[in-house]
């Protein structure tokens, strides 16, 4: 075990664990931050995408050790009412079905506007490759991607 200090969505966290944790687990367990999910452990499906320092990064496969003073970012810790103009893309896109990836896609989605603020049809495939959504709504996810864009 071992104490690390962690800068999560604007505040500094400490929490006491084993440096191999996944930054998920940190997230869900230690500090109660359930919005990133749990998909399939090995970085493959982007259900548990966080910003490290902006960047969307897949916490499954992030050891605590790593992060250091990197800023991490939750899907919690996006916007304080839900009124990113991502999730508000979502939403008017009616992108959601079972819900589960939408915390991961809405993470990878904001960081790539962050990065690029008019993306093309193939960028924002390329972008939102590696987030597997069950239900299929790609369409509707790219749709919402390039609505936000336009905000």
């Amino acid at each position: 075990m071992a104490t690390f200090t962690l800068n999560i969505n604007g505040k500094t966290q400490e929490v006491d664990v084993d440096p191999s944790t996944p930054m998920l687990w940190v997230l869900r367990d230690n500090l109660k931050l359930v919005g990133t999910k749990y998909g399939c452990g090995i970085a493959q499906c982007g259900a548990c995408t966080i910003h490290l320092n902006g960047t969307a990064t897949r916490s499954c496969a992030l050891p605590v050790s790593a992060v250091g003073d990197q800023e991490i970012t939750t899907i919690e810790g996006l916007s304080e009412n839900g009124d990113h103009p991502v999730q508000k893309a979502w939403i008017e896109e009616d992108v959601p079905q079972c819900g589960y990836c939408q915390a991961g896609q809405i993470m990878t989605a904001s960081a790539l506007l962050k990065q690029n603020p008019s993306p093309t049809d193939e960028e924002i495939e390329m972008a939102m490759n590696g987030n597997i959504c069950r239900c299929g709504t790609y369409i509707r996810i790219r749709k919402a991607v390039k609505t936000a864009s336009k905000s």
